[in-house]
Parts: structure tokens; C-alpha cells; sequence
């Protein structure tokens, strides 16, 4: 009989993430594979693949169904990529720990294997964030990009099946199903901004439970924890959704958090950028400074466009 139970989506990516958490807590705490159960939650946003995220909710699709189990006791703790939980979670429920950091880089695959810059006139390129839409605007203003919905195998064939030229994925989700083969370019950090907590996986609990936040503690990340709350801390602020084109991303070295964000015009023809360097023991107010700046900065077209 399990002695825990964990809520997950169902593509291969969460599963991937949740059994990564599951052995961890195994080598830490010497419970046996069987005292954890996976339990798989279907989620709105898995449901509607026809809809770009944007018209039809935002992040909390991934969440929802998987945050009401846990509320209701259903589940003991969950499993989430970090970049796809809202900022306001649901009351009574938090964020306990965080996995140590994938790297959070964006990679292009491309059918022709070219690099971005490389990539035909009109190339067309499929992504399902507004973010990824933007960057790839404001560098190449000419390609075609289109929405596209669905797990991350099923991009990447689509581009094999030249429905498309050319995808973004995130690195960190090709390297934990050991497909980081696939990418034709890493795109990095300096041009092509991540989205806040890419990379990270998130474990959530109710508030109220001493014993699961306990457990989880043994495994929490300290510095991926404290650099995605400076992210979170910038998204807050600025009230992001997947409606909004918003990156941003910090390190963590020693004592101190660097952090760097950005919010775009989805044409890419408008950018806004910040950054903040402080003490880790700031690091929520490091980020939530950053973003009111952002806010304060970012025009009212810009504001229509992204809001």
C-alpha cells in the first residue's frame, strides 16, 4: 500500500519530471519505488489542444484539475513545471521545493537543421508562447510563425513531417527524455531570454501539511528556489499569463541573485529590459522591484498588446 500519492499531468515530459521527484525522495528517505504512487490527473490544457493557450485561460490550464485533487486531499503533494503555474495559487496551497535546475536555455529544431539566423525567408516556425513569438520577431521579422499546440514529440515530428519548418522547445524538457539530440541550436541566454522558472520543476502541497512539507525539504534546491522567487516575484508584478510576452530569469552565485527581465510586443518591434543584482535574502523583493519598473516603463500600446 503507497504511503504517498502525487498528482501529475500525463505526457511523458511530467511523467518524466514526477519520477525524477519520486526517486529522489526515494535515495533520501530509503522508501521503496512502491511507497509513492503517481497518480495522473488530465488537465484542461491537455484537453484543448486547438486554442492557443492565450484564448482560452493561460497557465492555470496546466493546474487546475491537479490543485483542486490536492486541496481536496486526493493527492498528497504535486508535480509541476514551474514555468506553467499561475503566480497566485489557489489559498492553502504552496510551493514546498523545487528539483535542482534543468538548464533553462530555449532550443530550436529546425527540419533543414539550419540555425535561426540561417532559417529560409518565410520559414514557417511553430510555438505555442507569445514569448518565444516575440524573440523570434525581434530577431527574424520575417518568418512565419503560427501556433502550434501539443507534447513536445509531436512538435518535434511535426517538423520531421514538414508540417512546419522549425520549432522552440525547451532544452530542459529534451534533456530529461534524453532527446537533447533533436535540437539543432541552443539558443542562448543573452539573445533569447527564458520564460520565468523554465528549467525548474515545482512540487506543491497544501500549507496545513507539516509532514509532506517535511519530506519534500530534504530534496528542495536552495538556489533554484531562491532564483525562480525573484522570477515569480517580477512575473507577479506585472500580472503575466500566457498572454503576455514576458522572460525573465536569475542565477544565483554565493550570497547573491542576478536577475534580468524583459517584456516585448508580440510583433517584436517593442522590447522593454531590466535588470537587479542583491542579496539572496531579498531576492522576492529584487524581483517584484524589477517588474515595477517594467510596469511603470512599458508604454500603453505595448500594455494593449501584451495585457
Amino acid at each position: 500500500m503507497p504511503r504517498w500519492c502525487v498528482g501529475t499531468r500525463g505526457s511523458p515530459l511530467a511523467l518524466a519530471q514526477t519520477t525524477a521527484v519520486c526517486d529522489r525522495l526515494c535515495k533520501v528517505h530509503g522508501f521503496a519505488r512502491e511507497d509513492i504512487e503517481i497518480r495522473i490527473i488530465k488537465t484542461t490544457g491537455d484537453q484543448i489542444q486547438n486554442r492557443p493557450l492565450a484564448e482560452v485561460g493561460g497557465k492555470g490550464l496546466f493546474t487546475k484539475e491537479i490543485e483542486i485533487a490536492l486541496a481536496a486531499g486526493e493527492i498528497d503533494f504535486a508535480v509541476h513545471s514551474a514555468k506553467d503555474m499561475p503566480t497566485d495559487l489557489p489559498e492553502g496551497l504552496m510551493i514546498s521545493a523545487y528539483l535542482e535546475r534543468e538548464d533553462p536555455r530555449d532550443a530550436l529544431i529546425s527540419r533543414n537543421k539550419s540555425e535561426l539566423r540561417h532559417l529560409p525567408r518565410g520559414a514557417r516556425l511553430g510555438t505555442a508562447s507569445l514569448r518565444r513569438e516575440a524573440q523570434v520577431r525581434r530577431l527574424r521579422p520575417d518568418i512565419d510563425v503560427r501556433p502550434l499546440r501539443g507534447n513536445v514529440h509531436s512538435r518535434i515530428r511535426k517538423v520531421d513531417e514538414g508540417e512546419i519548418d522549425a520549432t522552440i522547445l525547451g532544452l530542459a524538457g529534451l534533456n530529461r527524455l534524453g532527446i537533447a539530440s533533436s535540437a539543432t541550436q541552443i539558443l542562448p541566454i543573452v539573445d533569447f531570454l527564458p520564460a520565468v522558472g523554465q528549467g525548474a520543476v515545482a512540487i506543491e502541497t497544501r500549507t496545513d501539511d507539516t509532514e509532506t512539507r517535511q519530506l519534500l525539504d530534504a530534496i528542495n534546491h536552495a538556489p533554484t528556489a531562491i532564483a525562480v522567487t525573484a522570477e515569480r516575484a517580477f512575473l507577479k508584478v506585472l500580472d503575466g499569463s500566457c498572454r503576455t510576452p514576458i522572460a525573465g530569469h536569475a542565477v544565483v552565485t554565493g550570497d547573491r541573485v542576478e536577475f534580468r527581465g524583459m517584456v516585448f510586443q508580440i510583433n517584436g518591434a517593442a522590447s522593454q529590459e531590466t535588470t537587479r543584482i542583491g542579496a539572496i535574502a531579498d531576492t522576492a523583493a529584487l524581483g517584484a522591484d524589477a517588474g515595477a519598473e517594467l510596469k511603470s516603463r512599458v508604454v500603453a500600446p505595448v500594455i494593449a498588446k501584451v495585457g
